[in-house]
């Protein structure tokens, strides 16, 4: 399959994605509770900087203002009739925008979870799941996005069903887990298997990987993970700058945009091809990856230890894996500096 991420992940050792959509759109006056997708309309002009924002710090894939842009979440928000509406709109802005960059840039056009629970234990059965994201699919391929980038998936059902279906919708497309609960995600999958789970797809994605989770050190240490696996598949690294903290009623990132050039320097080196930041990750902290990425030579990969010295210690002893699976101390302080 040729298109415009295959052509480039083909002549590119790395690749830098686009940072916190979220995090920027309520830097920009988006109030909580509220469904960002509704801006793609009501305020493409602030959609548009977004996008462009991620392009001249130096990103060469961003994703659309489509993460919620399903039925099952829009319905929140009386616009469940809405979603290939908006998230056409949402990719033909970031064509716009992409198109006119003067370098290639890649539209990744964003598919978050349903926010249901799958059958068995709930009832979104897996033919609804892919008539949702299928209806999704069909609008972010009409407004010209290069590929499909589903995301912070914790269920490998519903990771099944957007493959599904993806390839309904003869679209290419990439997917990442969240992996937030002591090195599984929510519904307890671990990082090698969701590498056996994506090795036995009939729809493979162009690249899998992860994003969100707890912390840059957490986030490498899953990447590890995928590496340890030996699948040929590229790499996704997406991880939020730093730990969350409440301050004066906000929720804030730590990490600096130091940290997060060496943060994805160390994804390089774990073997990840697609980097990135998710929760916190702004305009500065891209340049700074991009800088830091121009200027890394590929090492080899880093040991636990050395992640927790440069980034801070891990969220739990376990990657998941192996309850024996070494980490550091947990009072080890972050390294800012």
């Amino acid at each position: 399959m040729t298109n415009a991420l295959t052509r480039m992940l083909a002549t590119r050792d790395w690749i830098l994605a686009d940072g916190a959509t979220g995090t920027t759109l309520f830097n920009m006056g988006l109030s909580s509770g509220d469904a960002p997708e509704l801006w793609n309309v009501n305020e493409s002009d602030k959609i548009r900087a977004l996008y462009r924002g991620a392009v001249e710090a130096g990103s060469d894939l961003f994703l659309t203002n489509s993460f919620g842009g399903n039925a099952a979440r829009l319905k929140l928000h009386g616009a469940e009739k809405r979603a290939r509406e908006l998230s056409r709109v949402s990719a033909e802005l970031g064509r716009e925008i992409a198109d006119t960059a003067g370098r290639d840039i890649v539209v990744a056009g964003s598919v978050g979870p349903t926010g249901e629970i799958m059958a068995p234990m709930g009832e979104l059965t897996h033919e609804t799941a892919v008539e949702i994201f299928h209806e999704q699919a069909e609008g972010l391929k009409e407004g010209g996005a290069d590929v499909l980038w589903c995301e912070t998936i914790s269920a490998p059902e519903e990771y099944i069903a957007a493959a599904e279906a993806f390839a309904l919708a003869d679209m290419p497309w990439c997917g990442t887990m969240s992996f937030d609960t002591a090195g599984r995600t929510m519904m307890g999958v671990t990082s090698s298997a969701m590498v056996s789970m994506v090795e036995k797809l009939k729809n493979a994605p162009l690249a899998f990987g992860a994003n969100c989770g707890v912390g840059a050190s957490d986030m490498l240490r899953t990447i590890l993970g995928f590496a340890a696996a030996g699948s040929e598949i590229p790499i996704i690294a997406k991880g939020n700058a730093g730990i969350p903290k409440f301050h004066d009623g906000h929720i804030h990132y730590d990490g600096t945009p130091e940290l997060m050039g060496k943060y994805a320097c160390l994804a390089r080196d774990c073997g990840a091809q697609i980097i990135g930041g998710c929760c916190g990750t702004t305009t500065d902290h891209l340049v700074a990856m991009r800088a830091a990425l121009e200027a890394h030579t590929v090492g080899p990969r880093p040991s636990l230890e050395t992640i927790a010295q440069t980034l801070g210690g891990f969220s739990s002893a376990s990657d998941g894996t192996d309850d024996a699976t070494p980490a550091p101390r947990k009072n080890r302080r972050r390294n800012r500096g």
